[in-house]
């Protein structure tokens, strides 16, 4: 049987229990086809939209036995090429998984669909007091890509990454079983911790249905704030010092001066220049935000800064967090027709002025633009490389990549502090981690994946 005939016959199959919601049509599979990212699309032969675990899990196991590819789809958002179906296959949508299926205000912690937004889930868990911290930057990812990609983001300095926020998951494994890991207890000593080995998995062991979220309380008082330095190493020093003093920051963020001049003209910041600066934030009771912001500023001071700007109401702070969370297309915007290679480098604190200090360098020598944005309290920092519309564009972007990438390595990082590996960090996981690490790897990948259908062609080079 063909490749055509046997995509057919699944497809008929599918029908059977998806009725349209199993389709073909040409524009829903070219938005399937990838995510916000720089490698080349490729359109899946079709697109399940499923509702249900017991649907996933019946596609699964038609797919395994027929061979056929399938690659899960949440928000579309993924910036390392985990959702491009570069073998074709069955694109499965999880976007219309959307119920909260419980909230457990006392115990603090809810289940949700995969296809729930983490805006949706804070809507939601408002009137109870309490919220779900990990915010990767966008309104449009979901929870279910946010647990396959092992998400961090802004809150992660104070709150953790998913990792640290998910308690259990339901997962289809490739053969159509449906388990569940973990549970409801903050913590448990029964047996392998599945449940961690399916967060980062990329799609690749199982698709992820449902997801049991550990909460928190909305603090009494929020108070953000912004300052200035005439230097980088000014500010980088100032976040290495405020972590080494133990300041509970909830959000610290880092934009250098090629950033800020995008925000400053994207977003229409006002009071602020291009220069180097911080986004402070900070959670607790009035007393205890107060005494954090003032160590931070007392910090800041001896590092050149110019002072804090406060932003104590909502509106406010909401207004300068979009600017943040926009940073990536008010990069763009600095060159019109540009692309934007995203990197993704992480270091041990300690290392960061060493890190972003010599990028800086790297930026410089390579002729591109190329704005320095992160989550520097846990030592997470993004260059958005432009990759400007020449011949050689992207070949040049891609060499200022792999620069930053060796000189996390170099200063015991890793390649990837959030966004995964997918097909753009594949080449730097043997240097990172080991033939033996991939080897293990790899048989947990063949143990639960015997047909290699799922997400093929991610994180393993071969």
């Amino acid at each position: 049987m063909s490749e055509d005939q046997t995509i057919a016959k699944v497809v008929a199959a599918a029908r059977d229990f998806l009725g349209e919601r199993m389709t073909q049509n040409a524009s829903l599979r070219e938005h399937h086809a990838r995510g916000q990212d720089t490698y080349p699309p490729r359109t899946p032969d079709a697109v399940a939209f499923i509702e249900t675990t017991e649907e996933a899990a019946r596609l699964l196991a038609l797919c395994n036995a027929a061979g056929v590819p399938v690659v899960p789809f949440g928000g579309g958002t993924s910036l390392e090429g985990h959702v491009t179906p570069v073998r074709g296959g069955i694109s499965l949508d999880l976007s219309r998984m959307t119920a909260i299926r419980e909230i457990a205000a006392d115990d603090m912690d809810c289940r949700v669909e995969a296809g729930v937004t983490r805006d949706q889930l804070n809507a939601h868990l408002r009137d109870a007091g309490l919220f779900f911290p990990v915010d990767p930057g966008t309104s449009h990812c979901t929870i279910g890509g946010m647990c396959a990609t092992r998400a961090s983001g802004t809150n992660a300095v104070r709150y953790g990454t998913i990792r640290e926020n998910v308690l259990g998951l339901t997962v289809a494994l490739a053969d159509g079983r449906v388990i569940r890991t973990g549970g409801r207890v903050r913590k448990s000593s029964a047996g392998y911790d599945l449940t961690r080995l399916f967060i980062g998995s990329e799609g690749t062991l199982g698709v992820i249905t449902e997801i049991q979220l550990r909460l928190h309380g909305i603090p009494e008082a929020i108070s953000s704030a912004t300052c200035q330095f005439d230097t980088l190493a000014g500010a980088v020093e100032t976040v290495i010092a405020v972590l080494q003093a133990g300041i509970p920051v909830a959000r610290m963020e880092l934009l250098d001066d090629v950033q800020m001049a995008g925000c400053i003209a994207y977003s229409k910041l006002e009071g602020l220049d291009a220069a180097p600066t911080l986004f402070f934030e900070f959670h607790g009771t009035p007393a205890s935000v107060a005494e954090q912001a003032s160590g931070a500023e007392e910090i800041a001071a001896a590092y050149g800064a110019r002072g804090f700007a406060w932003a104590t109401d909502t509106e406010t702070r909401a207004r300068l967090w979009k600017a943040r969370h926009d940073a990536y297309w008010a990069a763009l915007g600095l060159r019109p027709g540009a692309g934007g290679l995203v990197t993704d480098a992480i270091v041990p604190v300690s290392r960061l002025a060493d890190a972003i200090l010599g990028v800086k360098e790297d930026i410089l020598a390579s002729g591109l633009t190329a704005p320095i944005v992160g989550h520097v309290g846990d030592g997470n920092f993004h260059t958005v490389i432009l990759v400007p519309p020449e011949p050689d564009g992207l070949e040049r972007a891609w060499a200022l990549d792999r620069r930053i990438v060796a000189r996390a390595l170099d200063l015991g990082g890793s390649c990837t502090g959030e966004h995964g590996v997918g097909l753009g960090k594949r080449e730097f996981l043997v240097r990172e981690l080991g033939e033996d690490v991939l080897d293990v790897m790899r048989s947990v990948k063949r143990t639960l994946d015997p047909q290699g259908i799922l997400n093929p062609g991610k994180i393993f080079l071969n």
